[in-house]
């Protein structure tokens, strides 16, 4: 048997996918995702090639038949499922991510196809509903904001209806200046949250802190003036000056620092790299989402690549995402 993780079966053999899954998905069998009610596995069906209905049930309740696919990211989908189980074990185990054209020759589908399934799989590694605050007391929450890629100037059109990217003058690649602003809150020794804003000022980043962060927490930062409110609102704000070549500052009570955010934005712009170009600014918060996704899931916390994968397939239903509604923008 091989030792890859991707030799196992439900790689490779369909109706080995949809058993895999429906051991994931429904632990105590077939749940009909029409009125939740009891489902029975349908043999024999065919389609109109001749081909057999994998995974058909049919529910008792409402006589309704379905698949696993239904209410969730494999819906309306017709790559099979064995491919979804290897670009979901792909991108779980990349640390930077792994492009469209790429997932495109590694599974042998369109490049259309491998983008919206990259696009369904980041939408899955975004987390459901409303989360608890971070931090606590006695715990150090940092926060910090980088600037990646350039915005988009919706009065210049592409002729495909997307946006052109604004213009900088040559020389000019330093500094915020027509650059996409992103926030990242971020737990020490825990987990991240990111956020692309559409400025980064005072009100902006106050607003993100206030409904993330718990007032217990010790807030570390560097010394922009975003953050005058950080000693008012929260437990203790401490910060470092990167203007005067202070990055880490060692106290009593552990070092001061917010270099999280910076390893964060550091893996995320390497991920990014040669993206960003061909990336709309609509959907850069599902890239957030993937990096969030990996870094909140990663080996020092004690998972590994097979976790990640297995967490993230749990998390795939209830998450619809066609070609209509792939281009709305995080708060549509």
């Amino acid at each position: 048997m091989s030792k890859s993780v991707l030799g196992q079966p439900h790689f490779h053999d369909e109706a080995a996918a949809f058993e895999y899954l429906e051991s994931k998905l429904w632990p105590d069998g077939p749940v009909c995702p029409k009125c939740g009610g009891e489902g029975y596995p349908l043999k024999g069906v065919k389609d109109k090639k001749g081909r057999e209905r994998l995974g058909l049930k049919k529910c008792r309740a409402c006589r309704s038949q379905f698949t696993l696919r239904i209410g969730t990211i494999f819906e309306d989908s017709h790559a099979p499922l064995h491919l979804w189980l290897q670009a979901i074990a792909l991108m779980a185990a990349s640390k930077k991510g792994i492009s469209s054209n790429q997932l495109s020759r590694v599974l042998g589908v369109q490049l259309k196809t491998a983008w919206h399934m990259s696009h369904r799989i980041r939408l899955a590694m975004a987390p459901g509903g409303k989360l608890p605050p971070m931090g606590g007391e006695g715990k150090v929450v940092e926060v910090d904001e980088t600037y990646h890629g350039k915005v988009e100037n919706p009065a210049e059109m592409r002729k495909d209806g997307s946006a052109a990217l604004i213009k900088t003058k040559k020389g000019k690649r330093h500094g915020p200046a027509n650059k996409r602003p992103i926030v990242a809150l971020i737990e020490r020794g825990g987990s991240a949250r990111t956020f692309h804003v559409a400025e980064a000022n005072t009100v902006t980043v106050a607003q993100i802190v206030r409904e993330n962060v718990d007032p217990a927490s010790i807030i570390h930062t560097d010394g922009s003036s975003l953050y005058k409110f950080a000693g008012r609102e929260f437990a203790e704000h401490k910060k470092v000056e990167h203007s005067m070549g202070e990055y880490v500052r060692f106290e009593e009570n552990g070092a001061v620092h917010n270099n999280s955010c910076e390893s964060y934005f550091s893996v995320f712009k390497r991920g990014m790299k040669g993206v960003y170009q061909h990336c709309s600014e609509k959907h850069l918060h599902r890239y957030l989402a993937e990096f969030d996704y990996r870094h909140n899931t990663r080996a020092k916390l004690g998972v590994d690549d097979v976790q990640r994968a297995e967490t993230l397939i749990s998390q795939v239903v209830g998450k619809r995402l066609s070609y209509r509604t792939v281009g709305r923008p995080a708060d549509a």
